[in-house]
């Protein structure tokens, strides 16, 4: 059986050489402590290894975890107490694509049921970083077609809470905004999702952006949708064997939080909330 060889988070503070960041290692808090969640790095990958440093390069690039994050409360007693493959991992690094047509509209895609890691979870299409990995996502676009931008990182663990379970996967996630020429519905005829990666597809506009964003997850009061907003948002459900058929999702599913206890529910991922914000705002 071939090994997978992945490529991992490795870390430099102060022009110290890189070093593997440990599992139960808070990336965020190696820059910028235990109390602040968000820090400004650059990033670059070199030698088969993702790094991150304080060096700034061009301004940097943010670098968040959610005020809830499991590894930033981990307590010595806890860390040790977990198994020694999960111990020996490190932290992985995925990638995200936010994929903006011409008509500024952004793919989501609901994560197949079956997956071990955030299943029925909206994110944007992507997934980890492996050596000759490549990413079944159905669409080919040109250079000549698209634009590129670095929006930002986020720490991402799971489960996404410590009251949910003890730590299982630990990456780094990074954000990268691709504009195409196309509009959404000529995109939309391209498309053709793993069905054992995805389940849904939607293509959402800033107005319900804002409202899922204003979700927080971790907080408790109420979600305005605005009264204008329809109430419901045009998915594309995809079946076990790759068929794709229209539906309908309401808005309050996007609008859902992060639960701390019982079982996950369909939602928008802490992380992509993130991500969505720092697409607001290229927009304004």
């Amino acid at each position: 059986m071939e090994t997978v060889r992945r490529i991992l988070v490795h870390l430099s503070k102060e022009n110290a050489a890189p070093h593997c960041a440990r599992f139960v290692q808070s990336i965020t808090g190696h820059f910028v402590g235990s109390v602040e969640d968000q820090a400004t790095v650059s990033c670059s990958l070199e030698d088969n290894r993702f790094i991150l440093c304080d060096h700034l390069c061009d301004g940097g690039l943010p670098l968040k975890r959610a005020s809830f994050c499991p590894i930033k409360y981990l307590s010595d007693a806890e860390a040790v107490s977990l198994p020694p493959e999960t111990l020996s991992r490190g932290v992985d690094v995925g990638v995200a694509l936010l994929l903006q047509s011409a008509n500024q509209k952004l793919l989501l895609t609901r994560r197949a049921s079956s997956l071990r890691i955030f299943p029925n979870v909206w994110v944007p299409p992507g997934g980890h970083v492996e050596l000759d990995e490549k990413e079944e996502t159905g669409l080919k676009l040109s250079p000549g077609e698209i634009s590129s931008q670095l929006l930002g990182m986020w720490e991402s663990v799971y489960p996404p809470m410590l009251s949910l379970g003890m730590p299982k996967r630990h990456h780094i996630v990074t954000y990268i905004l691709l504009k195409s020429s196309q509009p959404h519905f000529h995109l939309q005829n391209y498309l053709k999702p793993d069905p054992a990666e995805v389940s849904a597809c939607a293509w959402v506009d800033a107005d319900l952006v804002r409202v899922v964003v204003s979700a927080v997850d971790g907080e408790k009061d109420s979600v305005q949708i605005p009264a204008d907003l329809p109430q419901r948002v045009n998915v594309t459900e995809v079946s076990q064997d790759g068929e794709l058929r229209d539906s309908w999702l309401p808005v309050s599913i996007f609008c859902n939080r992060a639960p701390d206890h019982g079982e996950d529910i369909e939602r928008v991922s802490t992380g992509t909330k993130y991500a969505l914000e720092l697409w607001l705002k290229t927009l304004s």
